[in-house]
C-alpha cells in the first residue's frame, strides 16, 4: 500500500509512542494488578475505581487534566521543567503519556486477571524451599503470568494507537511531533481532496486492531489452557 510521506510519518509516530506508552507503564501495571489481586486493605475499591476511571472519563476530560497537572505551568509539569528542563506539553512525549494514561486499565485487568488465576500453593511451595518473596515472583509467578501480560500489552498497544481526545488536548496537533493515526486523520478530514489519505489510513487502524484483537485473544486462550482452565 502506497503512502506518503506524510502518512508514513503519522504511522512511525503512532507504533513509536504506542510501544513506548506501554513499555514504561508496563512495570507499574505488573506492580499495581499485584497489588489489587493480593491485597486486602482499606481503599482498595477506591483505588480500583481510580485505576479505571480512564475507560468512563471522556478523553478530552484526560487531556484537560493532563494540561493542568503535566503542563509547563502544571503543578508537577512546572517542577519538572524548572528542575530537570523536562517538559511533556507539545511533545511526542507528552503524546505518550496521554495515551499511556487511557490504555492503563486494560493493561492492568489482564494483568491482574492473570494472577487471581495463578495456583498460589505453587508460590507457597516454592517459599517453603527456602525462595524469598521476589525469587518466588521472578521464577515462579513470572512466567505464570506471561501470556496475560503479553495480551494486556497487545490491548494496551491497541487502545494507544487509536488514542485521540486526550492527545489532541494535551499536545495538540503537530505534524512530526504529536500528529499520531487518527489525528493525522482528523486533519486530513479537514482538507479538501484528503479523502484518499483517510482512506488509507483508516484501513491501516483496521488491519492493527484486527491483529491486536486476534493476538490477544490467541494469548488469553494459550494462558487459560496453560492454567488448565477449558
Amino acid at each position: 500500500m502506497f503512502l506518503t510521506p506524510v502518512e508514513w510519518e503519522a504511522l512511525s509516530l503512532s507504533l513509536k509512542i504506542s510501544l513506548v506508552a506501554v513499555a514504561v507503564s508496563l512495570p507499574l501495571g505488573i506492580a499495581v494488578a499485584w497489588v489489587l489481586a493480593r491485597k486486602q486493605f482499606v481503599g482498595k475499591s477506591l483505588l480500583d475505581g481510580f485505576i479505571h476511571l480512564p475507560l468512563v472519563l471522556p478523553p478530552v476530560v484526560i487531556g484537560y487534566l493532563l494540561l493542568v497537572v503535566m503542563g509547563r505551568r502544571g503543578v508537577v509539569g512546572q517542577w519538572l521543567y524548572d528542575t530537570f528542563g523536562v517538559t511533556f506539553s507539545f511533545s511526542w512525549k507528552g503524546a505518550a503519556l496521554a495515551s499511556a494514561v487511557v490504555a492503563f486499565p486494560l493493561l492492568v485487568r489482564a494483568i491482574r486477571l492473570s494472577l487471581e488465576l495463578v495456583d498460589q500453593r505453587l508460590e507457597e511451595a516454592a517459599r517453603t524451599l527456602g525462595a524469598s518473596r521476589w525469587r518466588v515472583f521472578y521464577s515462579v509467578t513470572l512466567p505464570l503470568i506471561a501470556p496475560g501480560i503479553l495480551s494486556g500489552f497487545v490491548l494496551a498497544f491497541a487502545r494507544s494507537l487509536g488514542e485521540f481526545g486526550a492527545t489532541i488536548t494535551f499536545v495538540s496537533n503537530i505534524p512530526g511531533e504529536t500528529q499520531t493515526i487518527p489525528l493525522a486523520m482528523f486533519a486530513f478530514l479537514e482538507t479538501p481532496g484528503a479523502e484518499q489519505s483517510v482512506a488509507r489510513l483508516c484501513a491501516i487502524s483496521i488491519v492493527i486492531a484486527l491483529l491486536s484483537l486476534f493476538g490477544s485473544e490467541w494469548l488469553s486462550r494459550r494462558m487459560k489452557r496453560r492454567m488448565g482452565i477449558k
